[in-house]
């Protein structure tokens, strides 16, 4: 049997030949860094996400799991150099971390595809603002939020905006590698921060007031003692901050007109307390040498809990990371309300990619089985099957294009866009087939009328899910958008083509 094929199906070669290309199949060995923590001395040497590690501290690094080895071998209690090699940009990094360096590594991306956090596995957020915001607003309020995840040490962060089919605002939040505890503390509270003497207040956070906040550098920064109360392990850090000279004279006016504490020599009678979100966090002594005396250096402490010292040691890390991002990046310009949560684990995503690839292959089959028990021959089974692929490639193609990211709306939409790919191919084969209506022209323009009506009616359908429940259907609305343009446009006028050839064979 020989076959003749015309311009429509080398155009659908062609089409699959550049979303291959889009997709990018990735064998390179190494880790990514995904982010750097700002300020610290891997940062500091030039080292930048998006590079890739290829030696660590002299080990080879062909995968996560030999950054990691890599890491564990370090010794923790002295300064290290380490020498950080990117393919990137053919650099060599030489920087020093005492403990664990301040980088986000991650595997190199097999492809471009882009997954959600439902297959990629983390935790997720619709946020909507207490009062009614401009789109000027929202945008304001992703910017910030996405900084104060980058001053947090999250890396892989998406935030976006979304409406409702109400045109009520939201902002949709996405982090791989995040608990839903990180989420609610860094966007369920406004983070605003007060530092008050009396009811005056002497500065608050953001770069209005604070030029600098010590970060990765024990010499200003870190535990300062440990010790057990009423049954717990209770740990204190302390960092050092820096004021504005606005900030450091406004302190200077206000303990200007403090008195000397009687009760406790070398402090002034009022303490400077310090207030997250109105709530009184800690309260610190002013000693008498500070009175009226303008200071840009002003030391920050605070404390955490736990039933073991480790624990404790854990704790007080994590509020004092809290505290310091506050600081740096200033309250939220709102206040937010948490209207869905949710979270996947990276293993339980893994799982669920896995059991889609299982069902996408058994449903081929099943196709497969059911057009040959039909039309009784092989030979238009297989065009089928062909155009199937051709589809489900070229709409992986085209968001990987677009770097849209694929959670399970997205292959839902996918696999709807292939179940109306395969029922306008049946409708080609009946058509050219069965059809009363003679001359393969007019076969085809009744097959087409059938398919355009179809198209038009699903994409119209489609539109409004683009804005649905807030944007959570986005993604089955757009792979089913991309995919049954991509039927119309190219492989149905290529698998007609293909049946004529095996028809008229």
């Amino acid at each position: 049997m020989k076959l003749k094929f015309g311009w429509k199906f080398w155009m659908l070669i062609i089409i699959l030949v550049l979303s291959l290309i889009a997709i990018r199949p990735s064998f390179e060995n190494g880790v990514l860094v995904k982010g750097v923590e700002f300020n610290s001395s891997a940062y500091q040497s030039g080292l930048k996400a998006g590079e890739i590690i290829k030696e660590f501290n002299g080990n080879q690094v062909n995968s996560l799991s030999d950054y990691s080895e890599a890491i564990s071998s370090l010794n923790m209690t002295e300064m290290n150099r380490i020498s950080i090699k990117t393919k990137t940009s053919n650099a060599e990094y030489t920087f020093f971390a005492k403990g664990e360096p301040a980088i986000v590594a991650a595997d190199i991306p097999k492809s471009n595809i882009r997954t959600g956090f439902d297959l990629s596995g983390g935790s997720r957020a619709l946020v909507k603002p207490e009062k009614e915001i401009t789109d000027d607003e929202l945008a304001n309020l992703i910017s910030i939020t996405e900084n104060r995840f980058n001053v947090y040490g999250l890396s892989d962060v998406r935030v976006r905006p979304v409406k409702d089919l109400d045109g009520n605002k939201f902002m949709l939040v996405e982090i791989a590698g995040a608990t839903p505890e990180d989420l609610r503390e860094l966007i369920g509270s406004q983070g605003k921060f007060e530092a008050k003497i009396g009811s005056d207040v002497v500065f608050i956070g953001g770069k209005r007031d604070i030029t600098s906040v010590c970060r990765f550098d024990p010499s200003c920064a870190g535990i300062s003692e440990c010790f057990s109360s009423a049954g717990q392990d209770v740990c204190n850090f302390q960092f050092t901050l820096y004021l504005s000279e606005e900030a450091a004279k406004r302190h200077a006016g206000i303990t200007g007109n403090l008195s000397t504490n009687l009760s406790n020599s070398g402090y002034l009678d009022k303490k400077l307390d310090l207030y997250v979100d109105d709530k009184l966090t800690d309260s610190l002594f002013i000693s008498e040498d500070l009175k009226g005396v303008v200071t840009t250096q002003i030391a920050v402490s605070g404390s955490g809990a736990g039933l073991a010292r480790e624990d404790a040691i854990k704790d007080a890390q994590a509020n004092m990371n809290k505290l310091q991002t506050i600081l740096i990046t200033g309250s939220l310009p709102f206040k937010l309300e948490i209207e869905k949560l949710d979270s996947v684990s990276p293993t339980i995503g893994e799982q669920l990619t896995s059991n889609i690839l299982l069902v996408t292959l058994l449903s081929f089959l099943a196709v497969a089985a059911v057009i040959f028990i039909r039309y009784r021959q092989i030979s238009l089974t297989m065009p089928i099957l062909f155009t199937m692929v051709s589809e489900v490639i070229i709409t992986l193609g085209v968001a990987s294009l677009i770097k849209w990211n694929l959670d399970l709306a997205s292959i839902a939409g996918i696999l709807g866009a292939i179940g109306t790919g395969v029922d306008d191919q049946i409708v080609i084969i009946d058509e050219i087939k069965l059809g009363k209506i003679h001359g393969w022209k007019e076969k085809m323009k009744r097959a087409f009328f059938i398919i355009l009506g179809a198209f038009a009616t699903v994409f119209v359908a489609m539109l409004p899910l683009t804005w649905a429940g807030a944007g959570l259907l986005k993604g089955f609305a757009i792979t089913t958008i991309i995919g049954i343009t991509a039927g119309v446009l190219i492989t149905r006028p290529a698998f007609s083509e293909m049946v004529k050839g095996v028809l008229k064979d």
